[in-house]
């Protein structure tokens, strides 16, 4: 039977040297209340202390909720994430050296939760060969202080594999909806349902500790035991904080329609303004084919779903979100992992097993840094550690791949609206170097496996080939020398004169792609 405690006292469950895992996905699903008892009793008491931390998709406000709560130096000596751009106070311990820090492909720890549940010896995967993650590269490491290897590259079968080894796990913090007096869970109010069945099987396989937060508990037998993910026997320890202290959504009013209480009409969500963000998915939409299966990232490639569906060919395509969500359209923002009009949340592991197998038909990611090679970086820029999240499992295993993103960064101003493009103000941030400071997307892998990739910016269009990156398209009213090659660390291949971007691409009215 499960213990019925207060955040504090679950938290002083918690002892030095713990490896605890954490649920979440942004601003969803995250025990928040369990984050700041940890936090105070560590500030108060400098207990607990050097903790391994263990999470797969992000978790936080990019300032101080979520995961920030945990960045303090001492109460940290490991952290093996999946993204990190939403815990910065976390970010900030890896830059400065503070914290052993590891970057691991999301979708391989969510999987990897469940290997760590079956005692096997890891994740075996080809996700993440020639990225930073492979031990060739970096491992995974993402500063000096790191040593010890996590990821090993083996052959089995006479192929190259990563294996991402299992560790056990200690405690976990988990959240659900209701928890009956047995400490059975339900996360009906949840819009999605994360790793919280494997963390939970992975913590009590480990000889662990499960601490789950609930909003309410009720009698037993009175939940329906198809809503039950975390049965009884994985939980130790519940946690009911009342519901107003749970992490909220970004949007509260819409919870019972990001987790499939109640559908809205798909044209009650506003068009886009006319701008680079609607320019760039635009052009990614006229890629959109019926039938398709497609993944959005978080950022510009989000706008492509609201582009589809003012266009009318919304119904082309069946979206998907690594988080678990299909069907339906992503939400944006802090909401980025649910759906609006969803038909099914899967687990997050699930969703990315059909990623990895080579489900999607499309993918649309976002581009930070582009080489001539046509490798990507999203993962670390500069001395920021972003982390990859399921950027690569999502762009090593798609049929079909678009970056998307401005031509530049930092100040970008344009003009448009009567089918040409101007660029009113340049970005100061080149984006197209010689050569990306982290290498998260492989072009030599993409061309190893006939992956066909474009990448979409409002200026240009570029394709990547068996002989590197190729110019193929540029926007009305720009000059190639002026706008495009003046701004880029190497020139681009061109085997005839780009052509013109489509110019109802950059007209203020409906582009008319469902004709």
């Amino acid at each position: 039977m499960a213990k019925f405690m207060t955040p504090r006292e679950a938290v002083e469950l918690i002892k030095d040297g713990d490896t605890l895992a954490t649920g979440g996905f942004l601003n969803n699903g995250f025990a928040e209340s369990l984050a700041i008892a940890l936090e105070e009793r560590f500030v108060e008491t400098g207990k607990p202390s050097d903790l391994t931390l263990v999470y797969a998709a992000g978790q936080g406000d990019g300032k101080d909720r979520g995961l920030n709560h945990l960045g303090h130096e001492k109460l940290l000596k490991r952290v093996i994430g999946g993204h990190w751009n939403l815990s910065p106070k976390i970010g900030a311990l890896a830059v400065a050296n503070k914290i052993e820090a590891y970057n691991l492909p999301q979708g391989t720890i969510s999987q990897l939760y469940r290997d760590i549940a079956a005692h096997k010896v890891g994740t075996i995967t080809h996700v993440g060969l020639k990225t930073f993650v492979d031990p060739r590269i970096d491992g995974g490491k993402i500063n000096d202080v790191t040593k010890e290897e996590i990821v090993e590259l083996i052959n089995i079968a006479g192929q190259e594999r990563l294996l991402y080894k299992a560790f056990p796990l200690n405690v976990c913090f988990l959240r659900g909806t209701y928890a009956d007096e047995k400490g059975n869970i339900t996360l009906e109010k949840e819009g999605v349902t994360l790793d919280t069945t494997s963390m939970a099987q992975a913590v009590k396989n480990s000889g662990g500790t499960v601490i789950v937060q609930v909003e309410k508990v009720v009698k037993a037998g009175t939940l329906d035991p198809k809503k039950v993910k975390i049965p009884h026997i994985y939980v130790d320890v519940v946690v009911a904080v009342p519901a107003a202290e749970h992490m909220p959504e970004a949007d509260p009013d819409m919870l019972a329609v990001y987790n499939g209480d109640l559908h809205i009409p798909a044209d009650s969500l506003p068009p886009l303004p006319l701008g680079d963000r609607k320019i760039i998915a635009r052009r990614a939409a006229m890629e959109l084919q019926p039938g398709s299966v497609v993944n959005l990232g978080i950022g510009v490639p989000e706008a492509v779903a609201l582009v589809a569906n003012e266009e009318g060919i919304g119904d082309y395509m069946t979206l998907t979100v690594e988080a678990g969500p299909v069907g339906g359209i992503p939400a944006g923002g802090l909401s980025f992992g649910l759906s609006v009009n969803g038909d099914c949340i899967l687990d997050q592991a699930y969703q990315f097993d059909f990623y990895d197998g080579g489900g999607l038909d499309l993918a649309y990611l976002g581009l930070a840094e582009c080489d001539e090679a046509g490798n990507i970086n999203v993962s670390k820029l500069g001395p920021r550690v972003t982390g990859c999240g399921g950027f690569i499992n999502i762009t090593q295993n798609a049929k079909r791949l678009f970056f998307c993103g401005t031509f530049t960064a930092k100040g970008l101003k344009i003009a448009t609206g009567d089918g040409t493009l101007k660029i009113v103000q340049e970005g100061s941030a080149r984006k197209f170097l010689k050569k990306v400071g982290h290498v998260t997307f492989s072009g030599e892998y993409a061309q190893e496996v006939n992956q066909p990739v474009l990448y979409i910016t409002e200026r240009a269009v570029f394709e990547l080939r068996k002989d590197g990156l190729h110019l193929i398209e540029i926007a009305p009213g720009i000059d190639l020398e002026k706008d495009i090659l003046a701004h880029m660390d190497f020139t681009p291949k061109m085997d005839t004169p780009p052509k013109l971007m489509d110019a109802r691409i950059f007209t203020d009215a409906p582009m008319g792609l469902k004709n």
